[in-house]
């Protein structure tokens, strides 16, 4: 869980839209908008055991996501580890899989809501109407023990995380291939294994349960400590000349392209199929508005720059290099309104088919019907 309230802007190139405006309006601004990974999540075809072994048929032909990369993308060098993760579900729970490889297999963290993120984690972050607002995050150790919190918000807009919440239902094992907190011995993974309830996401009588062919966010993080061994007891390796605790290593399913995992609009995107998982493969199809959310999540990001720099929100798309007209390559013309105060702004995106989006300075994105 790593909040990270400032926002880090180092980017590669994102190519959508007309060449010429999109090299020009995305220019320092392109790790933000590198490709997301994206899955399709099966049917069950048998009752999922949660022991944290992968020993059901359902698993058995369920395809691993991609290898787990480092959170700031391909510029950073492979992890040191492998990590991957499967995913099912039925009519009530999302299941999920993942597979870490681990010669030292530790964890001392026994008490829920510990702030497990302080020792080797594996954690979840899903947003079910892919809305950046109102997300959960699931975190757990090698001791089976949960850290699982509700964001109304990410910290970056003002967020404070719920830590009171926790997830009804959930259902979790971990499997240990080797020695739990046995510094003797070579370990070579642990496994945590995961039944989420669709139920524990509701938000007020709206239900979270999906529907054939919906797309949800979601994104998986591993934060993985430099360790040593001092009588007897795993530690985290300190820096010998300042004495402070070496940085984490942060591997993530999709790279956010910024060490920080509260950008929900940078997680992966899973799409549920009522197919089982048996019946043959299925290409994800992005069902969603995200192209055209790209456009909105520029400004905010150019708008949250300038405000950094000038104690004020840009009142002008002018002053944040951004046109009124953009005409794309797919050949529709996007037309931008910015209604803004020093202190608040509104930006209306307006496609030649008809879409109308706004995005606010908290990130919230409407569409217009």
């Amino acid at each position: 869980m790593k909040k990270g309230f400032g926002i880090i802007f180092t980017f590669i190139f994102f190519s959508y839209g007309s060449v010429l405006n999109a090299q020009n309006i995305f220019s320092g601004f392109e790790h933000l908008f590198a490709p997301v990974r994206n899955y399709v999540v099966y049917q069950a075809v048998s009752e999922i055991e949660i022991d944290g072994k992968m020993n059901e048929s359902s698993w058995e032909k369920t395809a691993w996501t991609e290898e787990f990369r480092d959170i700031e993308g391909e510029k950073m060098p492979k992890p040191l580890h492998q990590t991957r993760v499967k995913m099912l579900w039925d009519e009530e729970n999302l299941y999920i899989l993942a597979e870490l490889e681990e010669p030292h297999v530790w964890a001392y963290y026994e008490n829920h809501d510990m702030i497990v993120f302080n020792e080797n984690d594996f954690e979840i972050f899903i947003d079910p109407n892919s809305d950046s607002q109102n997300y959960f995050e699931i975190e757990v150790n090698a001791q089976n023990t949960i850290f699982d919190l509700f964001m109304p918000q990410p910290y970056r807009d003002g967020g404070v995380p719920f830590i009171a919440w926790n997830t009804p239902g959930l259902k979790t094992a971990i499997h240990v291939d080797g020695t739990l907190n046995n510094p003797a011995d070579t370990d070579k993974k642990w496994t945590v294994e995961m039944a989420i309830p669709f139920s524990a996401f509701q938000l007020g009588t709206a239900s979270q349960t999906p529907a054939d062919n919906q797309v949800w966010r979601i994104n998986f993080s591993r934060v993985q400590w430099q360790t040593e061994i001092k009588d007897g007891i795993y530690t985290r390796k300190t820096d010998p000349a300042n004495g402070r605790i070496l940085p984490e290593y942060n591997w993530v399913w999709s790279p956010q392209g910024i060490i920080n995992m509260h950008f929900p609009e940078r997680w992966g995107m899973i799409q549920f199929k009522k197919n089982r998982v048996d019946g043959g493969k299925i290409e994800f199809q992005n069902t969603t508005d995200s192209e055209l959310q790209n456009y909105l999540w520029l400004v905010y990001y150019k708008q949250k720059k300038f405000q950094a720099e000038n104690g004020k929100y840009a009142t002008d798309l002018t002053e944040i290099s951004m046109p009124e007209t953009i005409n794309t390559g797919s050949a529709v013309t996007l037309n931008f309104e910015l209604v803004a105060t020093p202190y608040q702004f509104m930006l209306f995106l307006t496609s030649g088919n008809g879409t109308k989006m706004s995005v606010n300075e908290n990130g919230v994105i409407r569409k217009f019907k």
